[in-house]
């Protein structure tokens, strides 16, 4: 049988960084990745964005991710229990870095599989993907600490040419927050110029930081302070205007890593478990059929305790991930049908 040839791009070897990340264990502190490797995929991720359009109309099957926030060792369960790439067609929803301990290896990895498999991995945008917020919340000072001030830089031009939304067969809406008040129509999306960064009003900025609220008609201001939070009548009005069955997001934590809004007209879905350390929450990963039957995968969240040495830090890394077996279930509390408006 003939192995496969390693994708190289100039002095990038591009497999051999995906295989040396993939080997991270949640205990190590540093990765044998150069800060001129780094660059490398920022520049051909960059390159990739640039080509593909701003909002990205793509087919099913594929699975859909919510909220990472640098907790790496969970993102490589995310993909244990889901399926690493090819196996599995992806679109993450945002929030790559910021407050979890490892947002370099998150991104950087995620980069490595969007350049392999451009037409097949797909990475929205989300609020945490912006300089003056990322300044604040940790990635800044982990590039610092860890590389330099200039390869977080290097990061956020690459986050200033990321997609903000994609159509799945379109009848399925995804992005990070939200709906955004001056949103008509679909194509306005399409009409937006990068690299851009993100401003405090606006669609861009709704798109990234806005919330549904069911104690809400119409929109009101967020509690956030940026933005809107809007009601079950803007969204059934938005998918009977786009005819679209569902939204898809995420921003937002959610105890079971999934939770519906409206009639079912839109989910969110949050894929960081125990958020923060601080949460006692799931994370899911929303799978997409050929015929958009949607179901969830479930990740529950892992004991929270500090292990005294590195041996039980290795077995419970181990015990982790043979538990995965177990928390593959396909949400079953409703029948398994398509998402249709007005859906009860």
């Amino acid at each position: 049988m003939m192995r496969r040839k390693s994708v190289h791009y100039g002095d990038l070897n591009l497999d051999s960084v995906i295989s040396t990340l993939i080997q991270v264990k949640p205990w190590q502190k540093n990765i044998d990745v150069t800060e001129n490797e780094i660059r490398m995929i920022l520049l051909l991720a960059r390159q990739i964005f640039l080509h593909q359009p701003m909002l990205l109309e793509l087919e099913p099957p594929l699975k859909i991710a919510g909220d990472i926030h640098g907790q790496y060792s969970d993102l490589l369960r995310l993909f244990n229990l889901a399926g690493y790439p090819p196996e599995s067609n992806y679109l993450f929803l945002g929030d790559y870095v910021d407050r979890g301990p490892k947002s370099i290896e998150t991104i950087v990895l995620l980069l490595c599989y969007k350049i392999k498999y451009p037409n097949n991995f797909f990475l929205l945008r989300g609020n945490h993907e912006v300089a003056n917020l990322n300044r604040i919340y940790g990635f800044y000072d982990e590039c610092k600490r860890r590389y330099s001030v200039k390869l977080w830089k290097c990061f956020q031009d690459v986050f200033n040419c990321m997609p903000v939304a994609a159509l799945i067969d379109n009848k399925i809406f995804c992005c990070h927050g939200g709906l955004s008040p001056t949103l008509r129509t679909l194509d306005q999306l399409k009409r937006i110029n990068r690299p851009c960064d993100v401003q405090e009003t606006g669609l861009l900025c709704d798109l990234l930081w806005s919330d549904p609220d069911a104690s809400v008609v119409g929109w009101a201001p967020n509690e956030r302070g940026v933005s809107y939070v809007f009601g079950v009548d803007v969204l059934v009005q938005f998918l009977q205007k786009m005819d679209l069955d569902i939204v898809v997001r995420g921003h937002q934590v959610v105890e079971d890593g999934y939770e519906f809004f409206g009639r079912r007209g839109l989910v969110t879905v949050f894929s960081a478990p125990n958020y923060c350390g601080e949460f006692d929450n799931a994370g899911a990963v929303m799978n997409v059929d050929e015929n958009l039957l949607c179901s969830f995968q479930i990740i529950k969240p892992q004991q929270q305790h500090e292990p005294s040495t590195t041996t039980e830090k290795q077995q419970n890394f181990a015990n982790g991930l043979a538990n995965l077996v177990n928390i593959k279930i396909v949400e079953q509390k409703q029948p398994q049908k398509r998402f249709r408006r007005g859906m009860l």
